[in-house]
This record gives structure tokens, sequence and C-alpha cells, in this order.
């Protein structure tokens, strides 16, 4: 997409999604899918690595400085993804989860109300999460066909492609 149009799409946001994203205290990300293009990459030597897209981490720094907490809830274990989030000031890094409505409950519950949430999913261990907070979102290349259905608004952009990029754009169109 060109500026302008990214622009002209960022303003055509329904304004409930707008209102929702205005409240947001704390974004939760999902890290295969999302954060990453789903990619893992084995060394012959066993190393994984993955790849992050730049303009995502920018984006995660603006909301930073509007005061929004940034956490990663994933499934799996990656070395390379405590690297980028300690790196991006992550308020917590949790992986290997195998329930993440009760990591989000376990970690942030008395921290954070469940309407100041916004968590990115793309797969159905995602959607208890998603069905519980404020701003539920998902990407256009979810692993889940109807995952759509239990999101508040789809990404433009694919996952490890600007996606969450698209959700901090949000975030902040919503808080400025």
């Amino acid at each position: 997409m060109i500026y302008q149009d990214y622009i002209n799409y960022m303003n055509s946001i329904d304004e409930v999604i707008i209102k929702k994203a205005k409240n947001i205290k704390l974004l939760a990300l999902d890290v295969d899918g999302v954060l990453t293009d789903g990619g893992i990459y084995i060394s012959e030597n066993g190393s994984e690595s993955k790849r992050f897209y730049a303009q995502d981490g920018h984006g995660l720094v603006l909301i930073k400085n509007l005061g929004v907490e940034i956490v990663v809830i994933s499934g799996r274990y990656s070395k390379a993804v405590e690297h980028r989030g300690n790196e991006l000031g992550f308020k917590k890094i949790i992986q290997n989860s195998k329930d993440k409505l009760k990591e989000f409950n376990d970690n942030f519950s008395k921290e954070f109300n469940l309407e100041e949430v916004c968590f990115v999913g793309d797969d159905i261990v995602d959607i208890s999460l998603m069905q519980k907070v404020g701003l539920a979102i998902t990407v256009p290349n979810a692993n889940y066909n109807n995952l759509s259905n239990h999101a508040h608004w789809v990404t433009s952009r694919k996952g490890g492609h600007g996606a969450v990029r698209d959700v901090c754009d949000l975030i902040v169109l919503a808080k400025k």
C-alpha cells in the first residue's frame, strides 16, 4: 500500500474499534504467525532463528511511548523471541504456554482489566483469550479460517509482514 492509501485505510476503521483501541493499556502478542511470518529457520547445527519485521518493532516502541505495555504469550519457546522481546522492552515474555487465558489471569489480571487489553492471535489456541479481551485482533493469514469470527478486527497485513505495525498504528490513531 502506498502511504496515502494506508492513511485512508486507517481512517476508515470503524469507530467502535477506535473506541476499544483508545482504552488499551496492554498489548499481548502471540509470536509465530503474528510477530513473525510463522517460519522457523533451523541451521544444520540445530540452532533456531526467526524473522522479525523491523517496522513492527518501531510500532511497538511508539505505543510504549504512549504508556502501553507490551507482552508476549506464546505456545512455543524460542531464544530469538526472548532476545527480540528484551531488545524492545517487553514487560513480560511468556513462552511454552499451554493455556493463554490462564497465563493472562495468572500474570496480568491484578494489574489490567480485560477491557484494557488487546490480544493478537492467529490460531485455535488463541480463541479463549481473544473472547475475553477488550480488543481481539487476528491476521489475514490466520491458521484457523474462522478465527476472524472471534476477532473485533483483522489487520490488513499478514503476520510477520506488518500486522503488528497495523495494530500499533490503530492504537496510536485511537489515542491521539
